[in-house]
């Protein structure tokens, strides 16, 4: 606990570098976004590109493409240089451990096909149920790129990379930036056969909170827990149109200091999935407010095999991570980072209207 502590510390201690802003960051995103638009073909465009007031720009969602269809052009439909420029808008827009989770999600995919492929197989599931999945559409090719309205102009735009158990929000004004809401998800959330048996592209998400709500008392985990089921799905899950307003749970400031070093832990995996101009944006917000101020909350088990869900809620952000899985065995990740009151760049959107006659 104390080494865990202390890296944290460190970590807060390294100087803000001057080429590290926002700025820096959206500037770096637009520039790859226009290069990407100037790479289609004008029967690409047409369907990459749409307007910035299109409904589909503030509509997320995590299903299959199978279960729901999404904007843009699918990575199938790009060429290999188109590809290649998605990556570079992925690598600008996010740090390296953000650019790692994301791509590995959209390989979780391919390994999803070959796991149901195997049993198939195997007999070990009929034609019917194999039929099923594979309607599911689950490939790392079905994973779609939509860009609303002009990056190279001066109005605001956006860019959203959804799939499966993926959903990238995007907005700027200008040179700000809200990357908002970002859900992130997997299935399985350890890979259990082949070559990948183990591999845990949340694992950190779930060690860390699993961490803070076994450190805690008795009587902390009284308060920080909510005795109802565990969530099939994030409360703020595309489908529900729910907002969690209320603060439940603990407050950081009935945690211990090594407590607490683990909840700011927490939010900094999170946080720092984005690149580190924005990341420290929205970081130095959390601090600006106070971290006494952040609620932590639990519901289910509080071993990992077992259903569990926690939210880190504070006066700027909201995390969500909800791991339910099927049968009452946990091993099935949702979870969410969210901007309070900046979904799909509310907040950037009013300020640049009030700024800007339109």
């Amino acid at each position: 606990m104390k080494r865990l502590y202390v890296t944290f510390f460190l970590l807060s201690c390294l100087p803000a570098l001057s080429g590290f802003s926002q700025d820096t960051t959206a500037r770096a995103i637009r520039k790859q976004v226009i290069q990407f638009v100037g790479e289609l073909t004008p029967s690409q465009r047409r369907i990459a590109v749409v307007s910035f007031t299109d409904s589909a720009r503030t509509q997320w969602n995590n299903l299959p493409v199978g279960l729901a269809k999404r904007a843009g052009i699918s990575v199938g439909e790009m060429t290999v240089p188109q590809r290649k420029r998605l990556h570079r808008i992925l690598s600008a827009a996010l740090s390296s451990q953000g650019y790692l989770k994301t791509t590995s999600i959209m390989h979780l995919d391919n390994l999803l096909n070959q796991y149901y492929d195997t049993l198939f197989a195997h007999k070990e599931i009929n034609e019917k149920m194999y039929t099923q999945m594979r309607s599911l559409k689950w490939e790392h090719q079905n994973f779609y790129t939509a860009i609303f309205g002009d990056p190279a102009g001066t109005a605001p735009w956006a860019i959203k990379v959804e799939g499966h158990h993926l959903s990238l929000n995007l907005t700027f004004t200008a040179d700000k930036l809200a990357v908002n809401p970002m859900f992130l998800g997997t299935d399985p959330a350890e890979y259990q056969i082949s070559a990948y048996a183990g591999w845990r592209v949340l694992g950190q998400e779930e060690d860390y909170g699993l961490m803070l709500v076994n450190s805690l008392t008795a009587q902390q985990r009284k308060v920080a827990t909510m005795s109802s089921q565990v969530p099939g799905d994030i409360i703020t899950s595309a489908s529900s149109n729910k907002r969690l307003i209320d603060y439940w749970g603990i407050k950081a400031a009935a945690m211990t200091k090594d407590q607490k070093a683990i909840l700011q832990y927490i939010v900094h995996e999170y946080a720092h999935n984005l690149e580190r101009g924005k990341a420290d944006v929205e970081y130095a917000k959390i601090e600006k407010v106070g971290w006494d101020n952040v609620h932590f909350g639990w519901i289910g088990s509080y071993q990992e095999s077992e259903r569990h869900y926690f939210v880190i809620n504070g006066p700027t952000f909201l995390i969500e991570f909800d791991n339910s899985g099927f049968g009452g065995q946990a091993n099935h990740i949702h979870t969410i980072w969210r901007e309070k009151g900046n979904d799909f760049g509310d907040d950037l959107l009013k300020a640049h209207y009030q700024a800007n006659k339109h």
